[in-house]
Order: C-alpha cells, then sequence, then structure tokens
C-alpha cells in the first residue's frame, strides 16, 4: 500500500481512504445489533458478551438513552462509542436550551454522522471504529437510522450492524413485513439474532419504543419466553418439511412402482 494505509488524511491512487476501511473492518468485529420498524413499534436488539463472573453485568450496557425519546445501540469499540454518546447527549440538551423543542431522530442522526465525518477530514485524529442505530419516533411515525465510521446515514425499516450483519440483513429481508404489530416486530428482532447467536436468549438484549416513546427493556425472562416459542416454530416446521419430503418420495415410489 505504500505508506498509504498511515495517514488519514491521504487519498491512495485508486480513491481508498484506508483508515476508513479499517475502521468498518473494527464494525465487522464488534457484536451483532439489529433494528426493527413495525406499524407502529421500533425494536432495538443486540447480542451480549457474556460477563466474567465477578463483573457487574449492569456496567455492562450496549443500548443508551441520548434524550427522552431517543435511544442508540453501536458494533465497534466500545470506548469510541462513549464518546460519540456524550456528545450528542450534550447536542440535544444544548437543542432544547436553545430552540426549547426536543431534537428529532432525523436531527441527531445527521450530527453524529457530521461527527464521524469530521474525524475522516483532520489530521492528528482517527475515524471512530462505530457505527450505530438510533430509534425514535418523529410526529408519531417511527424511525430508524443506522450511521457508519465515513459520516453516512442513512434510515431503514430493518438494519443489521456488527459480525454476520450480512447474514442477519438477508434473513431480514426475506421476513421483514411495513405492517408488523408490536410482538411480531419483537419476534423478528429476536429470530434474527438467534441466526448468528448460538448461546441463545441469555445473551439477546431487547429494547422497544412505542408511541408513547418511553423506552422498554425486556426481562431475560421474556426473551426466554419468546425464543422458546421461536424453537417450537422452528421444530414445527422441520417436521412438516421432513414430512413433505417424505410423501413425496412416497408418490414417486408408487408411480415407478
Amino acid at each position: 500500500m505504500s505508506g498509504y494505509d498511515s495517514a488519514l488524511t491521504v487519498f491512495s491512487p485508486d480513491g481508498h481512504l484506508f483508515q476508513v476501511e479499517y475502521a468498518l473492518e473494527a464494525v465487522r468485529k464488534g457484536t451483532c445489533a439489529v433494528g426493527v420498524r413495525g406499524k407502529d413499534v421500533v425494536v432495538l436488539g443486540v447480542e451480549k458478551k457474556t460477563v466474567a463472573k465477578l463483573q457487574d453485568p449492569r456496567t455492562v450496557r450496549k443500548i443508551a438513552m441520548l434524550d427522552d425519546h431517543i435511544c442508540l445501540t453501536f458494533a465497534g469499540l466500545t470506548a469510541d462509542a462513549r464518546v460519540l454518546i456524550n456528545k450528542a447527549r450534550i447536542e440535544c440538551q444544548s437543542h432544547r436550551l436553545t430552540v426549547e423543542d426536543p431534537v428529532s431522530v432525523e436531527y441527531i442522526t445527521r450530527y453524529i454522522a457530521g461527527v464521524q465525518q469530521k474525524y475522516t477530514q483532520s489530521g492528528g485524529v482517527r475515524p471512530f471504529g462505530i457505527s450505530t442505530l438510533l430509534i425514535g419516533f418523529d410526529h408519531g411515525v417511527p424511525k430508524l437510522y443506522q450511521t457508519d465510521p465515513a459520516g453516512i446515514y442513512s434510515s431503514w425499516k430493518a438494519a443489521s450492524i456488527g459480525r454476520s450483519a450480512k447474514t442477519v440483513r438477508e434473513f431480514l429481508e426475506k421476513n421483514h413485513k411495513d405492517d408488523m404489530d408490536r410482538d411480531d416486530t419483537v419476534k423478528l428482532a429476536i429470530r434474527s439474532l438467534l441466526e448468528i447467536v448460538q448461546t441463545g436468549a441469555k445473551n439477546i438484549e431487547i429494547a422497544l419504543m412505542g408511541a408513547d416513546s418511553m423506552l422498554k427493556t425486556l426481562d431475560a425472562s421474556e426473551v426466554e419466553a419468546i425464543t422458546a416459542v421461536i424453537e417450537k416454530e422452528k421444530a414445527e416446521e422441520a417436521e412438516k418439511k421432513s414430512k413433505k419430503k417424505g410423501d413425496s418420495a412416497a408418490a414417486v415410489a408408487s408411480t415407478s412402482g
């Protein structure tokens, strides 16, 4: 690469900023997070790392409130996320003081993406090694936004970031429907995470926001109950498929006989 990856502000001859691409790689190594938008609800689901036996699990959080009505999760470097979350919280409070109105979800997403972009264009700094998912309600409409280390932001119906994000996104594309109610939206978020989380419900955290803009985090027992229902449905589906195969094989055998 002839040194083009050692300086953030220098383009390589083929138009790459290698430090930004390395930041995206840091995101891909982070634990998975998903966001799913329903008819009148929006859900965040995150893969939790297994906490050390003597560690207090309350101090290891991947879902953070930015304001009373906006919530964020991330994939990538946790320390970078803490700095970005603090900047976003200050902006939310500053906006309230200045214009006496809370920020919209798009406004704070644009602000976060702007900070991330600034750190791709300045000397003596490095890009933030995180992607974020933001949820909230603007005028009663559920919103889900994603930002990445390059400073790009976009709105989504369902999105995933972190490890195996492509696998989860493909699953969401197949199974997402526009008019999903609260239960279906939560179930889809958990099902998508179960595609890659081998340890089941104990390593999944779910938070959802309804039209009242209040965030509710599901208890471990609630997540386990929904996971049990999903596993039962999967088993029934597999049974139906094997029965169908058996019937078609029997039909082929009888016609050939």
